[in-house]
């Protein structure tokens, strides 16, 4: 298998277990894990991804997160056009999963009556929903960049953007059920109807503004490699592995 088909088949297979796994807390389980649980399950999914495929691939399994990574130049156009494809084939095969799994198995039921999708209404009008999901995307990305550079501290990358996921889903689940990745919004939408359809445009649209903003903003922050306090490396390998 050649290096990006490697990447891709990373890419795909992350997103897809994000989406069973993570979505499928919810889907599968929030009447009795509560929001709490389900932000620990993206988290800890998260962190266990960027451990496995992060040297393969960086571990994106985000669009917005490789929209981030390319503005930085840590990959090149068309290994990004590669990762979106298979991302969204992930969280497409990931959406396909979880509607088998609450119409063909006996009881299994879908705990959240919309397949883990992202929606507003109630607690938050469509323009809320829009600036947090960019304010929520830009805070991951903001994190990924600045975690996985060369001055960042070496085998850490994982665990502090596990944790920021799971951060980011306490705040968002009450409001919108928090997305910050089009793919994880889009693979179960498309199985959820025409209503989940219909909103899912926002889902897309918003992570990847706030990802591109994270991506001008995080050279900011960054910490030249080679200065006194900062280690000279070449990126984490559990990580994006962007240039400082």
């Amino acid at each position: 298998m050649t290096d990006i088909g490697r990447k891709a088949g990373a890419e795909f297979l992350g997103t897809f277990l994000l989406v069973f796994f993570a979505v499928g807390a919810a889907v599968f389980g929030i009447d009795k894990i509560g929001a709490l649980g389900v932000a620990f399950a993206f988290g800890l999914v998260l962190l266990a991804l960027a451990y496995s495929i992060g040297p393969v691939s960086g571990c994106h399994v985000n669009p917005a997160v490789t929209l981030g990574v390319l503005l930085r130049k840590g990959v090149t156009g068309q290994e990004a056009l590669t990762y979106w494809l298979a991302q969204f084939a992930g969280g497409i095969a990931g959406g396909a999963a979880l509607k088998l799994m609450t119409s063909g198995f006996g009881n299994v039921t879908d705990q959240t009556g919309g397949l883990g999708t992202n929606d507003w209404g109630p607690s938050i009008s469509s323009g809320g929903a829009f600036v947090l999901e960019i304010v929520l995307t830009f805070l991951l990305v903001f994190v990924v960049l600045l975690v996985t550079g060369r001055a960042a501290a070496p085998g850490f990358a994982g665990l502090a953007i596990g944790l920021v996921l799971t951060v980011i889903h306490l705040v968002g689940i009450p409001l919108d059920g928090t997305s910050v990745n089009p793919a994880r919004s889009f693979g179960p939408a498309l199985f959820a109807g025409s209503h989940a359809m219909s909103h899912v445009w926002l889902f897309l649209v918003a992570p990847l503004i706030g990802g591109a903003l994270a991506a001008f903003a995080a050279p900011l922050f960054e910490t030249a490699a080679g200065v006194e306090g900062a280690p000279s490396r070449h990126g984490d390998p559990t990580g994006a592995n962007v240039p400082a």
